[in-house]
């Protein structure tokens, strides 16, 4: 990462800043919302992501057995489908 200087002249200083954080700022990993131990079972599983908005993404932070785990139907502004091979409990990242 690069050092934001603080030795220019003003004008210069805002449009270097800014372009350099707006682009950290608008990173949606930054808010994501961890959902702790989710029981998944064998099969299709409909979890409520608590987003209040269509996600844009998800991932593992946590899996307590061995499961191959996807996302079985289109992002929605309520809920995560997510289909497991076998019955698992697991933390899920959504953003």
């Amino acid at each position: 990462m690069a050092l934001l200087s603080t030795q220019l002249p003003y004008e210069q200083m805002l449009t270097k800043w800014s372009s350099t954080l707006n682009p950290m700022l608008a990173n949606p990993l930054n808010g994501v919302s961890i959902l702790l131990n989710i029981k998944l079972v064998n099969g299709v599983n409909v979890v409520n992501h608590l987003l209040g908005k269509v996600q844009q993404g998800w991932f593992l932070v946590d899996i307590q057995g061995p499961a191959t785990i996807y996302r079985s139907a289109a992002f929605n502004d309520k809920t995560l489908t997510l289909t497991s091979s076998a019955a698992v409990t697991v933390s899920i990242g959504v953003y």
